[in-house]
């Protein structure tokens, strides 16, 4: 079966980086930017073909980024091509659409695959109002009852299940959290909690539940519910990366909690074998939106070689009212993508040891 995973595997990638790089190559387009090659994949080319217009375009043989080279994507590099066509001649404003449009692109594709996922399946509210509390659990003990709505987390304001999920998942210190109650009379209270297994009549550990024995999720189906749960899941899976990078930068996150093309294979064949066509074709849209965002929203960090990197050079060029230094810009860009290569390559050999 690994021959399956590897051709999801190879498509899930592969839509993700052609929708991606197909928002840069078709804004730079509309404002006429003389573009050399579109590549999608990374390494030896597998299939080429050269357009009329003389743009060559590229398969590669790994899936795992892609590219759109530019005229002038920094500065005028080629002199037989007009001043005109070159994307550092271009006003800075739609220089930043080009750049940006990348990211755009994968929420826009993420957001459509939401929507379409939740209209045939259904989908979950992101409420943070208690649905279900198990007889005996945590929650069950210190007499939180259905109905009743968690405003926080150790001080955090979570709004839905799923950032519910996301301050659980980080360890607290003394294995316990402060959530902070609002009671169906309106009355708000603190409760200090430490996650328990939920017990039985005669007290005997019946299963350990991440969730101290309570839920919030309830099925809602239709186009309407469909629609705003797309949105509200979006911005809870946006929610949930951003407290993991700021864990990250922080230090309350290794960088062994990453993965990276063997830890996507490893999720993807955890998604795939074993199920039932229906159960495939759910997984995998998930998947797709859940790597879409995660690939958009890294991407527009103001890091050198990242879209966001040359969205921040273009910033301050317009605060200072003059380029930045060619020379400089390019070295950052270098530096950046070496730092990016190393980090690729941490993060697979990380992969590569929890495998065995």
């Amino acid at each position: 079966m690994w021959i399956v995973t590897l051709l999801v595997f190879i498509f899930i990638l592969g839509i993700i980086v052609l929708v991606h790089e197909l928002g840069h190559f078709l804004w730079a387009r509309a404002f006429g930017v003389h573009i050399y090659e579109f590549s999608i994949g990374m390494g030896p080319i597998i299939w080429t073909k050269v357009s009329k217009k003389g743009i060559t375009y590229h398969i590669r043989a790994l899936p795992i980024g892609g590219f759109v080279a530019m005229a002038g994507e920094v500065y005028e590099d080629d002199k037989e091509i007009p001043k005109e066509k070159c994307l550092c001649n271009k006003p800075i404003w739609q220089r930043i659409i080009v750049m940006a449009a990348g990211v755009m692109n994968n929420f826009i594709l993420a957001l459509i695959l939401l929507f379409i996922s939740f209209l045939i399946w259904g989908s979950t509210t992101t409420s943070n109002k208690v649905a279900i509390v198990e007889k005996n659990s945590v929650f069950d003990l210190n007499g939180i009852e259905v109905g009743d709505r968690i405003l926080a987390i150790d001080g955090k304001k979570v709004h839905s299940m799923y950032q519910i999920q996301t301050r659980l998942a980080f360890k607290s210190k003394d294995g316990s959290y402060t959530f902070t109650i609002k009671s169906q009379d309106g009355k708000t209270r603190d409760l200090k909690l430490k996650k328990d297994c939920v017990k039985d009549d005669e007290g005997n550990c019946v299963s350990d539940d991440l969730l101290y024995g309570f839920n919030t999720n309830e099925l809602e189906k239709g186009f309407i519910p469909a629609l705003k749960n797309s949105f509200l899941r979006f911005g809870d899976l946006l929610y949930t990366m951003l407290i993991t990078l700021g864990n990250l930068v922080t230090g309350h996150l290794s960088l062994d909690n990453l993965s990276g093309p063997v830890g996507i294979y490893e999720a993807v064949g955890s998604n795939v074998v074993g199920f039932k066509f229906t159960d495939v074709i759910y997984n995998v849209i998930t998947l797709i939106s859940l790597l879409s965002i995660n690939v958009g929203l890294v991407n527009i960090l103001p890091f050198p070689a990242f879209d966001g990197g040359h969205i921040l050079f273009l910033i301050i060029e317009k605060i200072k009212g003059s380029p930045v230094n060619q020379r400089f810009e390019s070295i950052c860009h270098t530096i950046g993508f070496i730092l990016l290569m190393l980090l690729i390559i941490v993060v697979t050999f990380n992969d590569i040891i929890r495998l065995f």
